[in-house]
């Protein structure tokens, strides 16, 4: 699939998040970046697990994601991996968002970054962290699945 087509090519998913937190809603996002940045977005080289997104003022911020530097630009010209970077949502997003994360104390998690017609977007997800039982049953139900799909297999 092309970057440039019709759908999109994902760079990285966040699995961990899936299974550290109940995701309620999702969001797309677009990302404010700097050039050597979405050079190696699009070698691969992004890491989301420990990332949050955080709401200030009225602009959204993606925190704690890595990017690693371009390996081909010197270091004057390349960014900081963990940098604070903008997210790009509509006011209406944003202030659906300050309403859900400060009165029911939810999390801003980052799930998915991809490519879609060349630009940069993320999928946020508005979540609630769970329980150690509820992890333990994620993980429960993820094992009866392997278990029912290795004795369809026989």
């Amino acid at each position: 699939m092309s970057d440039k087509g019709e759908g999109y090519k994902v760079i990285s998913d966040n699995r961990q998040a899936r299974f550290r937190y109940e995701v309620l809603e999702t969001y797309e996002a677009g990302i404010e970046l700097k050039g050597t940045e979405v050079k190696s977005i699009r070698e691969g080289k992004v890491n989301l697990r420990d990332g949050y997104a955080l709401i200030r003022g009225s602009e959204a911020w993606l925190l704690n994601v890595h990017i690693s530097p371009f390996l081909k630009s010197s270091d004057y010209f390349n960014h900081e991996p963990r940098r604070t970077r903008r997210l790009l949502l509509h006011k209406k997003e944003i202030r659906k968002l300050i309403g859900k994360v400060e009165q029911q104390g939810l999390t801003l998690v980052p799930l998915k970054m991809y490519l879609k017609r060349g630009m940069v977007k993320v999928v946020i997800g508005l979540a609630k962290g769970k329980k150690l039982h509820d992890k333990r049953e994620t993980l429960k139900k993820r094992q009866d699945q392997r278990d029912m799909e290795r004795a369809m297999k026989r």
